[in-house]
């Protein structure tokens, strides 16, 4: 339950920062947001669960959407630390709901706009995808413990 908590509280200073502070997330962000909140999903209903083997089967879930979140934040990491001469990674909201009909607009909303090299924020000299890939990898071990901590105690039969 700690991770689910943890994840929320990640996806709330994440949102504070679009919308208190005003930095638009990237595609990439949107996508880290998405496997941010699949992870704390599965360990909060994994927490819920009462028969181990339940618990190793979401928390085995949690693991790999945690091991996808800290490759997409690495990649994104990748592109700071090495940004591209041209990068575009979608359009603005505006522009969005101006050129496309409705029923195109609303999913494209959802991909995010902003330049996914673009350093807006830190904090301790990391970025938001460096936080963000050190939370994922957090939660990758954390979870790869749990799994390996099942695993024994479902051998020894408990």
């Amino acid at each position: 339950m700690l991770i689910a908590v943890a994840c929320a509280g990640l996806l709330a200073f994440g949102l504070y920062l679009q919308h208190a502070v005003g930095l638009e997330p990237c595609p990439m962000c949107v996508v880290q947001r998405y496997a941010l909140t699949l992870v704390g999903i599965l360990a909060a209903i994994g927490s819920l669960w009462r028969r181990c083997w339940w618990q190793g089967l979401w928390a085995a879930l949690a693991w790999l959407t945690s091991g996808f979140g800290a490759f997409v934040a690495a990649r994104q990491s990748l592109l700071q630390w090495n940004p591209p001469e041209i990068m575009s990674c979608g359009r603005d909201f505006y522009g969005v709901i101006e050129g496309f009909p409705l029923r195109d607009a609303i999913p494209m909303l959802f991909r995010g706009s902003g330049d996914c090299s673009a350093v807006d924020w830190t904090f301790l000299g990391l970025t938001i995808a460096n936080w963000s890939f050190l939370a994922f990898v957090t939660f990758f071990v954390l979870l790869m413990g749990l799994g390996i901590r099942f695993l024994t105690v479902r051998r020894a039969g408990v």
